[in-house]
């Protein structure tokens, strides 16, 4: 977005998660942050969670006082009164320090952020989102007001309230800071940014000073609540994005910075650009004897690059480049092999192709799985090894026929 002729101003957008708001004293430290930093002339736009656990309990009261018979749609407009209740409460406050503030509720004939019908779990229309919010959000900001926007809230376009399922209110932040052109998205939590490990299950992690998105969203929807990876898919890679505690009370805090983007759409990439082969360890409780495992995966990567592994408890599948290294490898793995009582024997099968299938919402996506081994298996196409992890699914397949697999492969992906 174009800036205007006049000297640039900073524009930021602060989100506010529920731990930020829980009562009085920290909606207080959260108002008097935006407030300072407006004054110094920043252009701010906020977006609120419902207060502390507003939104579970109200939840739990809508579904036992209906005996669990709540329509989905009706649900959400009962939920959304969380944050239709955050915003007034900020907007006021913000007023009461001085600084000139305006709510946006979803039944405003300018509500920004419109859904689809999916209730409880609704999907944002970006187009219509991205006109409105230049439309009705942005001149706002333009004009030093601070507009106090629902997180977590939507509305279809026949005017029904929605919400945007788990991360819905950073779903609506990282939206909002794309549209409005924002140097950056502060993010307040109440950790002191993205952390090693979950506080509340692990004493000592260590705050972590940037991460990017790509490793960020291995460890969102894990147990761990960092940021969900449904937001994740809307983190545009021009927004600069920081995680901070709110115990600082000021926008300016050390976080975490959250860098670049995630593929918006599934595809399927060569994951290396030469042939791979994978070694076949059998035995006896394999997986009881870590320093097998260890002195296997070492002397791989001491000769290739290790692709993949693969384990249960009586065989070990490596998955390795090939090289001109290739043949003393595998010798020097059978005598691993042979010196070492729980395993038996190897096999190796040679010329793999390695391809990656990746984006946003695979794991999302039912089913995925099967159609492409059903895909490949109808056009008489072996895999050879299958491997998941977060948002990848790891394929090999005979290299001789990876230009066939791949064409197969991006056609299933796109339902033809």
């Amino acid at each position: 977005m174009k800036q205007s002729d006049e000297e640039h101003r900073k524009r930021i957008v602060v989100k506010y998660g529920g731990a930020s708001l829980a009562d009085h004293e920290r909606i207080l430290k959260a108002v008097t942050a935006v407030a300072k930093e407006a004054k110094k002339g920043t252009q701010i736009a906020v977006i609120v969670s419902a207060m502390g656990k507003t939104t579970d309990s109200l939840l739990h009261a809508a579904k036992n006082a209906s005996n669990g018979k709540v329509e989905k749609g009706e649900l959400d407009e009962i939920l959304a009164m969380g944050e239709r209740t955050s915003i007034r409460i900020f907007a006021v406050a913000l007023k009461a320090q001085g600084v000139e503030s305006r709510y946006f509720d979803p039944l405003d004939p300018d509500w920004p952020i419109i859904t689809d019908d999916v209730f409880s779990d609704a999907n944002p229309i970006l187009d219509k989102c991205e006109k409105r919010i230049q439309q009705h959000v942005l001149p706002i900001v333009e004009k030093g007001v601070i507009p106090v926007i629902a997180g977590f809230v939507g509305r279809t376009p026949d005017e029904k309230i929605t919400t945007l399922g788990r991360g819905g209110s950073d779903t609506t932040a990282f939206i909002l800071a794309k549209a409005l052109g924002a140097d950056e998205l502060i993010m307040v939590t109440d950790a002191e940014g993205i952390m090693s490990a979950d506080p509340k299950i692990i004493s000592k992690p260590e705050r972590l000073p940037n991460i990017d998105v790509n490793t960020l969203v291995g460890l969102a929807d894990s147990g761990t609540k960092f940021i969900h990876r449904k937001a994740l898919r809307y983190k545009d890679s021009t927004v600069k994005v920081r995680v901070i505690s709110h115990t600082h009370g000021d926008l300016n805090a050390k976080g975490t910075l959250i860098k670049g983007a995630l593929s918006t759409e599934l595809d399927v990439v060569p994951a290396s650009q030469f042939p791979a082969m994978s070694i076949t360890v059998v035995g006896r409780g394999v997986s009881e004897k870590p320093e097998v495992i260890q002195e296997l995966t070492e002397m791989v990567k001491a000769h290739a690059h290790l692709l993949g592994l693969s384990l249960n408890y009586d065989s070990l599948i490596l998955y390795a480049s090939e090289n001109e290294d290739s043949n003393q490898l595998l010798d020097k793995v059978h005598e691993t092999v042979l010196e070492h009582e729980e395993t038996l024997a190897m096999s190796v099968r040679k010329q793999l192709a390695f391809l990656k299938v990746k984006g946003v919402g695979l794991e999302e996506t039912p089913g995925l799985i099967g159609k492409i081994s059903e895909t490949l298996r109808l056009n008489a196409i072996n895999i050879f090894g299958l491997l998941t992890i977060t948002s990848s699914i790891l394929l090999f397949v005979d290299w001789n026929k990876k230009e066939r697999a791949l064409n197969l492969v991006k056609n299933a992906l796109r339902g033809d």
